[in-house]
Parts: C-alpha cells; sequence; structure tokens
C-alpha cells in the first residue's frame, strides 16, 4: 500500500532527514512514527503497569509486624 503526500514542506522535511542520517525515506518516516508511536502509547502503556503494580502492592494485607517481624523481649533481644 503506497502513502503519498501532497504537502511539500513534509517531503523536505523527508528528505532532508533521509540525506543527513543516511536512511532511506521509508526507514525515515518509520522511525519518526515509532518514536512518536512509543511517546504517545508509551505513556499510557507505562501508566497502566505502574496501576497494575500499585493495585497489587495494595492487595498485600496489613501486618502489624511488617516493619520488624521479630519478637523482642524486654531486654530488647529477639525471642
Amino acid at each position: 500500500m503506497a502513502l503519498q503526500t501532497a504537502n511539500p514542506t513534509v517531503v523536505s522535511k523527508v528528505e532532508r532527514l533521509a540525506k543527513s542520517t543516511g536512511l532511506s525515506k521509508t526507514a525515515v518516516v518509520e522511525r519518526a512514527l515509532d518514536h512518536l508511536i512509543g511517546k504517545t502509547l508509551g505513556a499510557s502503556d507505562k501508566t497502566a503497569r505502574i496501576t497494575a503494580l500499585l493495585a497489587q502492592l495494595d492487595r498485600i494485607p496489613d501486618r502489624a509486624d511488617a516493619s520488624d517481624p521479630l519478637a523482642w523481649d524486654q531486654h530488647g533481644l529477639p525471642k
């Protein structure tokens, strides 16, 4: 499937970037799209992963001994 643009500014930018990077025009457009997709979709993907991780952490039950699992006697020694 061919993709064409009639916008001379876009054509000029693609040609300039292709020439300066040594990549083909197709490769330049592909990399630009990958970069843009990564920035826009990647942010929501990261948010979803962080939300899922926080949900897992919220399922861990609270425990009275969570910060210090050892029982201590009146002399400060572990029981």
